[in-house]
Parts: C-alpha cells; structure tokens; sequence
C-alpha cells in the first residue's frame, strides 16, 4: 500500500497518488453497478474502501478513514440482502421508504453527525469535524439504505455530495473532489432509474386495491 501512496499522477494540474485514483475509481464504478442492481456493486465496493481508508489517513481525515470500515461492514450485509432480495429481471427489488423510515433515517443522520463531530474532536482526529462527520453519517446511511433497497439511499448521497466536494478540496485531494462532482450526476441518474421501478410502500394498501 505504502507504493500507492506514495506514487502517483498529475491530473488537471493536481498530483494524486494511484490509492486515490484507482480507489476512487472504483468508488465511481459502484455507482454504476449499484444504478443496474448486480451483485458486483459490494465486492468492488471492498477494494474501493481498502484504498480509501489508506488516502484518508494520510490525510488526517479520521472520518472519512473511519467510514470505510463502516462502509466495509456495511458492504457485507448489503452484498448478503442482495441475495436474498432478487426479483426475475433486476438483482434486487427496490422499493419507496415508508413516512417512519424517513424519519429515522433523518433522526440517525443527525444524531450521527453531532455524535461524530464531537468524537473527532475530542480525540483530535479530523481538522474538519463537522463536515467530516457528516460524511461518515451519511455514508453509513446511505449503504444501509442501499442494502435495504431503498430509493431514499440516491438522496442521501446527494447530501454527501453537497458536503464533500468542498472538503475534499480543501484538503488538497482534488481528484476526489472531481469524482465526488461525477459521482453527484451518477447519483442523480441512479435515483431516477430505481424511482421508475420502485414498489411505493407509502400508500396504504386498500388504496391501491
């Protein structure tokens, strides 16, 4: 790993090193294979967060380092649900989050980003807290909405997008950056795809008998 650190390229005028192009590359590449539902969404995934988690320590980025273990965990449990929730045409059947699901997913984000923040800072292991734990809360989120075949996960990323290009940028890692401003226009087309197939699980039953 130490070779990929420490090596790497020019790109746009920014030096970055192969952890983080190839890291982020694959990163992007979930994108895409989460928006087709295959099974090959995790293992990538996998590889993507052992690079990243590498870039973020080097960086002095303690949330961004600490939700690629989370992401790992997480990567687990959604390539095993996946499994188990096939449907005859797609790798998994994608549904609306029900009125109580958003709230919590709302209730955790919060409580995760203050909870976060506050933890980084007492063990001074982010120079950003807030954004930093902000990203680490919605990352989580968002692959566990991801595993569960939630639609709301798309927005949630959205969220992360909005938090990390600024970050990334200012923590000199700027081809991050640029894959995080693809990853927003990915996010976007995911979200309508798995929008148009979705089972809306928010209407009452009779409603729809």
């Amino acid at each position: 790993m130490g070779f990929l650190l420490d090596h790497g390229l020019t790109v746009f005028g920014q030096w970055a090193s192969f952890a983080e192009l190839i890291g982020q590359v694959f990163a992007l590449t979930v994108v895409f294979l989460a928006k087709v539902r295959t099974l090959w969404t995790w293992p990538v995934q996998v590889a993507a967060t052992v690079l990243l988690f590498s870039v973020y320590i080097s960086a002095h980025l303690g949330g961004l380092a600490a939700r690629q273990i989370i992401i790992l965990l997480i990567s687990v449990y959604g390539w095993w649900a996946w499994t188990r929730r096939k449907d005859a045409v797609y790798g998994v059947v994608v549904r609306y989050g029900s009125w109580t699901e958003r709230l919590v997913i709302v209730g955790v984000l919060a409580a995760g980003t203050v909870g976060g923040a506050l933890l980084l800072q007492a063990l001074n292991a982010s120079w950003a807290p807030w954004p930093d734990a902000g990203i680490f809360a919605g990352t989580a989120v968002a692959f566990w909405l991801q595993g569960r075949g939630l639609v709301e996960f798309w927005l949630v990323w959205l969220l992360v997008d909005a938090v990390g290009v600024p970050l990334q940028i200012d923590s000199g890692l700027w081809f991050s950056a640029a894959i995080y401003t693809v990853f927003a226009g990915l996010v976007v087309w995911g979200f309508i795809d798995w929008r148009r197939s979705a089972i809306d699980t928010r209407t009452p039953a009779l409603s729809r008998s």
